[in-house]
């Protein structure tokens, strides 16, 4: 059985046999054929965490050979993806501008004998590695020992006769030159392995070390669809998902501080990750832990910096005038709503009859709350708001309970009515703050056009 060859500079740790220290260096190589999703950023996630715990570099390379698929738009949303995440890389290299150098590497392969040109129809000629029979066993970091027999591989194509590599050659010239020390990838490519290696071997070159992540499923098993949360991380950020949240939860897929602690700082991680920790077995996206963490950091995360990324929204819906808004009040009603929030989208959604001057009514909590005539009530609630020489939230408090008290009723009876004909809904922030908020005037207007319709 051969085994593995491993980079002769490595040794765990990551020092040589004479004890110098080594650089780590790890890639994530993303196709520019389709936008980034949850899969590909947990990959540049653990790849960018292990060499920030090593005190290495993390590479970016374009897998861009596929001419006809490969999109300027998609390259530009992995990139704006990456950086969002805070994945800072310390080089770039693109395929498509290293063709040269991977017909230099296959013509190695001819000169030694162990690759052949194959001629095709269209009178291009493809360069084909000629596959020897023999055991091959690498150790994994993740998965420890995986044993593969080469009789079970045919010769592998090397460049196609349209000039372009394969994907398998490339990524060994590509790994080799670029001195990648680690390559930490889904376990996906557990197949391509044997014949990277046997690439390796052939050209003489040291194999970096192995981790190969396990799946991700969706929460109901199987592979991650759109419905189970393959979406792209430019469609999460749109959703109104924090960066940092995102990283956490990409954290927990497969990984764990210990101590069944789920909200860790990224910082704190850093100094915590080692590949060889994390789990074999295939994480579960589950949409709802992602709410729930996401709710957790904007509960904590600043008043403005949270309008900062909501003005952008609030602006697109309408809701407010770019650079004509009060920005106070906006920051007011972010902290009134802050602690509800699983997503930034739902500030708009919930927060709509603060900022726009016709509100929609919810048809079922009307017919569960505007049915019969409350116009008496309401017109003895405004004339109590309308009498307050300070409006704050505990003298509309005061004004309630004894509007209530007079009319000998519950306050219940009362609340979820003016809360409906207020907000249009039958949840939200108090109903006090609801109504300071709002303002004693449109308060009044509001609750005057319900009156207005009882008595018409």
């Amino acid at each position: 059985m051969i085994r593995v060859r491993f980079v002769p500079r490595l040794h765990p740790g990551g020092t040589t046999p004479t004890g110098r220290q080594i650089m780590v260096r790890v890639r994530f190589a993303p196709s520019p054929t389709g936008n980034l999703h949850i899969g590909g950023s947990r990959t540049a996630l653990f790849n960018w965490l292990y060499a920030k715990a090593k005190n290495g570099k993390f590479i970016l390379r374009i897998e861009d050979t596929d001419k006809l698929r490969s999109k300027k738009e998609y390259l530009d949303e992995i990139l704006e993806s990456l950086t969002w995440l805070g994945f800072n890389w310390d080089e770039i290299y693109h395929q498509s501008q290293r063709f040269h150098i991977y017909r230099e590497y296959a013509d190695r392969l001819l000169k030694t004998g162990v690759a052949y040109i194959e001629k095709s129809q269209n009178s291009g000629e493809a360069i084909i590695f000629k596959v020897t029979p023999q055991k091959i066993a690498i150790n994994d970091l993740i998965r420890g020992k995986i044993e593969f027999d080469a009789k079970d591989i045919k010769d592998q194509v090397l460049i196609k006769s349209d000039g372009t590599p394969t994907y398998n050659f490339a990524c060994v010239v590509d790994d080799a030159t670029m001195n990648i020390t680690h390559v930490i990838r889904g376990d996906d490519h557990i197949s391509n392995t044997p014949k990277q290696v046997l690439l390796y071997q052939a050209l003489s070159l040291a194999v970096p070390e192995f981790a190969h992540l396990p799946l991700i499923l969706g929460k109901e098993g199987g592979r991650l669809s759109k419905r189970t949360g393959a979406t792209a991380i430019s469609d999460y950020r749109k959703m109104g998902y924090l960066p940092h949240a995102l990283v956490n939860y990409l954290l927990l897929l497969s990984w764990s501080p210990g101590d069944n602690r789920e909200i860790i700082d990224i910082v704190e991680a850093i100094k915590l990750f080692d590949i060889k920790d994390v789990n074999k077995t295939a994480a579960t996206f589950d949409v709802d832990k992602l709410n729930w963490l996401n709710n957790q950091y904007l509960k904590k995360e600043d008043a403005q910096k949270l309008t900062d990324e909501l003005i952008p929204l609030l602006t697109e819906k309408g809701y407010i005038k770019k650079d004509d808004f009060d920005r106070n009040y906006i920051v007011s009603l972010v902290k009134l709503f802050q602690g509800r929030l699983q997503t930034l989208n739902d500030f708009a959604d919930w927060a709509d009859f603060f900022l726009v001057k016709d509100i929609k009514i919810d048809p079922a909590a009307e017919k569960k709350f505007l049915t019969r005539d409350l116009s008496g009530e309401f017109r003895l609630f405004i004339e109590r708001l309308e009498a307050l020489d300070k409006f704050d939230i505990e003298t509309i408090e005061a004004a309630f309970r004894g509007v209530v008290s007079e009319l000998n009723i519950e306050a219940k009876t009362l609340i979820h009515p003016i809360r409906v004909a207020l907000t249009g809904k039958t949840i939200g922030p108090g109903l006090f703050e609801v109504i300071y908020y709002l303002g004693k005037e449109r308060t009044k207007e509001r609750l005057l056009r319900w009156i207005q319709r009882s008595e018409g």
